[in-house]
């Protein structure tokens, strides 16, 4: 079981790497537009409509990754002191009661929605000669499926820690630095920090 629990993981955070790169296309196109209008006065109108789905495949293709992270936004004021127990309990019941049927009315409704679109070669009206974003629509439902995948697993994860008492393990990725942990690894305390601050500063006084 966790050994397929991490398998969908690996699944979700490989998505969320490949779709990243948009950010690095996004950057280049608005950089070029904004070249080419102000520098050259040559703005394509269908710039905005490319960016718009740019964004938005990179936004709902990274659902299923951060989920797979736990990095989804959570009020956690309270949420953090609770037990593994109690907080697997809420967010089973979460899960249950507005997580799966949120997002399987997305995957139902993003089918049609692609369906339709692809049926009648929809093109972007926001814009003259706006691009085609039927491939932009059939996104919807693909990344309704994979974020309904992650959050089955993030069920089960639930399940396993109502028994077991303590949350398994799930598949990890490069994150922010954390100090505390970095403290650890190369063995340095607060103190010692402070000293080596206070002898830098020794050291700009002398100099000066």
């Amino acid at each position: 079981m966790q050994k397929l629990l991490l398998f969908i993981d690996k699944v979700s955070t490989l998505v969320g790497h490949i779709f990243s790169w948009l950010i690095l296309a996004l950057t280049l196109l608005v950089s070029w537009e904004v070249f080419s209008r102000y520098a050259l006065d040559t703005p394509h109108p269908w710039a905005f409509d490319a960016m718009i789905m740019l964004y938005g495949t990179l936004f709902m293709m990274a659902g299923a990754y951060t989920l797979a992270q736990n990095g989804h936004v959570r009020g956690d004021v309270l949420y953090g002191f609770f037990p593994p127990r109690l907080q697997a309990g809420l967010d089973l019941a979460l899960y249950i009661l507005f997580f799966i049927p949120g997002v399987v009315a997305l995957v139902l409704a993003g089918y049609h929605y692609a369906a339709e679109s692809w049926a009648i070669n929809e093109h972007s009206n926001i814009t003259a000669e706006g691009p085609p974003i039927y491939p932009y629509k059939i996104i919807i439902p693909i990344a309704g499926a994979l974020l309904l995948a992650q959050g089955i697993v993030e069920i089960v994860r639930c399940i396993v820690c109502l028994k077991q008492g303590f949350w398994p393990s799930r598949q990890e990725d490069v994150e922010e630095v954390d100090v505390e942990k970095l403290k650890e690894m190369v063995d340095v305390t607060d103190s010692d920090i402070a000293a080596a601050d206070r002898a830098a500063a020794a050291q700009q006084r002398e100099k000066k």
